[in-house]
């Protein structure tokens, strides 16, 4: 019997990296959600209905900027995981109780970080 596959909300405002990451993704047999910036992404947690097993988010995002979205987030969903993707991970500041990947990002990079955030 296989587990359904976890779902992973990708929030990421550039167009073609969000397909990227989504392909990369869906590669690895998770199903995806995809949202253009914050305001989509929240629609989708506050959804109850959708299961999310895991927010990956740009840290730069317009208007409300990832770590200000992670916190709306746990409000929504206390116990998601939350993932950043940034290009200046070694400087960013994150909870504790989330995780950063550096981009760019190997598949086996995102696939391992996800793989161990998620097990």
């Amino acid at each position: 019997m296989s587990t359904p596959a976890s779902t992973i909300l990708v929030v990421e405002d550039d167009d073609i990296v969000r397909m990227l990451i989504v392909d990369v993704l869906e590669e690895l047999e998770f199903s995806v959600l995809e949202a253009d910036g914050s305001e989509q992404a929240l629609e989708f947690l506050s959804d109850g209905a959708k299961q999310i097993d895991l927010m990956m988010t740009d840290v730069g995002l317009p208007g409300m900027d990832g770590r200000e979205l992670a916190g709306e987030a746990r409000k929504l969903r206390p116990a998601l995981p939350i993932l950043f993707a940034s290009g200046y991970a070694e400087n960013i500041e994150v909870p504790a109780d989330m995780h950063v990947i550096g981009k760019p990002f190997s598949i086996e990079q995102l696939r391992d970080k996800v793989k161990g955030i998620l097990d």
